[in-house]
């Protein structure tokens, strides 16, 4: 299993950076705007409910299908319901992971998004808890 650092939202924190306020074309180029920023706090952004927020970062590949990559900071929110197809921060057998949860007629399972891992079906017996509900993947991409 993947090793995850878990690390708390401090709320009192105001993290307000310049915002363009236009969007940014991802096809052809666009002329350019007036320039006119503001600014965004990016926990107002990304954390809808600090109480139960917390980030963690990924160390291992497992979900790289579904575009988390090893580095990549994870917001979880525990206030949010799972749901099948929900990615989440699970604590299974004394070790934590993240992965997709799958609800089947046959049971729970944890799901990979990387072909080269196998899925962990949930037993009756396994000590399990779903801590979170990933909300947002922040990449670094320099």
């Amino acid at each position: 299993m993947e090793d995850i650092e878990i690390k708390d939202i401090d709320e009192s924190e105001n993290m307000r950076i310049e915002f363009l306020e236009s969007s940014v074309p991802a096809g052809f180029p666009s002329p350019a705007q007036g320039g006119a920023s503001d600014s965004i706090d990016l926990n107002h952004e990304l954390i809808h409910s600090p109480a139960s927020t917390f980030c963690a970062r990924v160390t291992g590949n497992s979900m790289t299908g579904c575009g988390i990559n090893d580095g990549d900071l994870l917001i979880i929110d525990k206030s949010l319901t799972p749901r099948d197809g929900s990615v989440a921060v699970c604590f299974i057998d004394g070790d934590f992971t993240v992965k997709k949860i799958s609800i089947r007629d046959d049971g729970l399972y944890l799901v990979p998004a990387n072909k080269n891992y196998i899925e962990i079906k949930v037993t009756e017996g396994s000590n399990f808890q779903i801590w979170g509900i990933v909300s947002h993947v922040i990449k670094n991409l320099v």
